[in-house]
Order: C-alpha cells, then structure tokens, then sequence
C-alpha cells in the first residue's frame, strides 16, 4: 500500500464516518444524464466515496469505481448497498492503473485535481484508453478563478484545469462542448460555496 503524503492525506480525510462530499451526486454528472446509454458500462476516476459511481449505476449502468483509498470505498459499498445497487471497487491509483482497452461506454472524472501537471496525462491518456470508440468522456474541474472563492478544491493553480488544457488534450473527440461556469456548490464540507468551474462533455472518434 501507497503510504505518499498525497495518499495519506485523502486517506485521512476519507476515514471520517461523515461523507466528505455528501452522498448526492455531482450536479454537473445529473445534468448530463440526457447523455448516458440507457446501458452499458461506466468507468467512475478516482471515484471517493461512490456517490458518483453510485448515482451511474442507478441509472442501470454497470460501474467500476477505482480509487486509492480503501476508507473511502469502504464507504462507497455502504452507500452503494444503501441505494440499493451494486459497483465493482478497484483500490488502484487513477495515474497508475492499468486501464482496460475500449472497455467502458462512459468514463468521468469529476474533480480528481489532485494530480500533478506531469502526472495528469498519464490520467487523460488511460481514461481515452478505456473509452469504446463512440463512448462519452465527462469531466468537470475546478478553474484558476477558483482560487479567487476558496471554496474547495486544490491550492495550487497547476492542478487546476482550463479551457486550453482540455481542448488540447481531448481536441481530437467528437461533439466536445467545453462550458465554464460559477455556480453554489453543495456537495458535502469538501465543496461548499460559490465556485468556478469548466466541464467537458465529448465522444470518443469512431474512426
């Protein structure tokens, strides 16, 4: 097991018996239900606690939530077993995993910014590795200006995601629609306030 300062901290955090981010699903993942295959398979990126795995798989997905801390799907099982539905848990890092090839029919990533800038295409390349040709990339991340709220997210404005970032690393996917946004944020004590977001919804090219 990883004992990193990085793990140790979201470990830490995690191992507390309230829900960090709350049990609700991301607001930005609800909005895109219009989106998702009424089957299939879904693929949830440093998944947490589960309550966005968890929401995919009430929506008749089948869900793999892969995250590196054991508390933290611990608790995403619990959850899981609460709504009655089940996902499969990896403990596995985001940035190491091996990602399956065209496995899964959606893939999202909401706000795992805890990567490094050297370490975030390793990310980005396994999440499009993982992705079926047509399949659906969901990604919503904190913006610089988050800064300016201090309401959530990381402190270091390299692992804050941009317009540009995402149009050069998923410019070559069909249907991508990049929104920048401020919104109130209730998800849990983690992401509480007015907040600063950019969200990507794309396709990966069939070609």
């Amino acid at each position: 097991m990883t004992t990193s300062p990085d793990f140790l901290r979201w470990e830490t955090r995690f191992a507390k018996p309230e829900y960090e981010f709350g049990k609700a699903p991301n607001d930005f993942l609800v909005r895109c239900k219009p989106l998702l295959p009424v089957s299939g398979k879904a693929l949830a990126v440093a998944d947490g606690e589960g309550r966005n795995g968890v929401w995919l798989a009430e929506q008749g997905l089948d869900v793999t939530s892969v995250d590196f801390s054991p508390s933290a799907q611990k608790k995403a099982s619990a959850l899981a077993a609460e709504r009655g539905v089940s996902i499969r848990l990896i403990e596995a890092d985001a940035h190491t995993w091996a990602y399956p090839y065209a496995a899964f029919d959606v893939v999202a990533e909401i706000f795992t910014q805890f990567s490094t800038p050297a370490e975030r295409p390793l990310k980005w390349a396994g999440m499009s590795r993982a992705l079926k040709p047509g399949g659906l990339l969901l990604i919503e991340g904190y913006s610089p200006m988050q800064l300016q709220y201090g309401t959530g997210g990381p402190k270091q404005i390299e692992h804050l995601y941009t317009r540009e970032m995402l149009e050069q690393a998923f410019g070559d996917f069909e249907d991508l629609r990049i929104v920048e946004e401020e919104r109130q944020m209730r998800e849990g004590a983690g992401h509480s306030g007015m907040s600063a977001m950019v969200n990507l919804t794309a396709r990966k090219p069939r070609g």
